[in-house]
């Protein structure tokens, strides 16, 4: 079986273990193969398995939904300011692409972030026009002109 793991934890698995070896997986360094003959505790392989699928399920878009739930009631941030969250303030339309394909807008609070001048997105990115400004006016921030003032609102 082989599973990706955390540069700092490979070389300790292969030492634990005689049947867990460099795994060479699309010559990827960081891999492990675990031979599958009863040698390593199954607590340990399940161990494996789950620092396995937290690295490979790790992107930039499950980092940015993340950053997104950040945000408190009452408050916005903008496009770089959660890119900054997510790891790297330089992504800020991969920000915006991932905002648009929100799977869970009941819980990844899309509507408070906006961009660097404080005006809301077009009306297609929330299903019509002015429902932005009702969300986050339902949130406690004030809504002037499409805009949102970043002083008071900003987190």
């Amino acid at each position: 079986m082989n599973v990706k793991t955390d540069f700092r934890w490979r070389d300790f698995w292969r030492a634990a273990y005689p049947s867990v070896i460099p795994g060479y997986h699309q010559n990827k360094e960081h891999w492990n193969t675990i031979i599958l003959d009863g040698s390593v505790p199954d607590k340990d392989i399940k161990q494996m398995i789950g620092e396995s699928y937290d690295l490979v399920t790790d992107s930039p878009t499950k980092r940015i939904y993340e950053a997104v739930k950040q945000i408190l009631k009452g408050h916005v941030a903008t496009y770089r300011q959660v890119a900054k969250m997510a790891g790297n303030e330089k992504m800020s339309r991969a920000v915006g692409n991932a905002l648009h394909k929100n799977p869970d807008p009941e819980h990844i609070p899309c509507f408070r972030v906006v961009n660097a001048k404080g005006e809301l997105a077009g009306a297609f990115a929330f299903g019509g026009a002015n429902v932005q400004a009702e969300l986050l006016r339902e949130d406690g921030v004030e809504v002037i002109d499409g805009k949102v003032d970043l002083k008071k609102y900003q987190m």
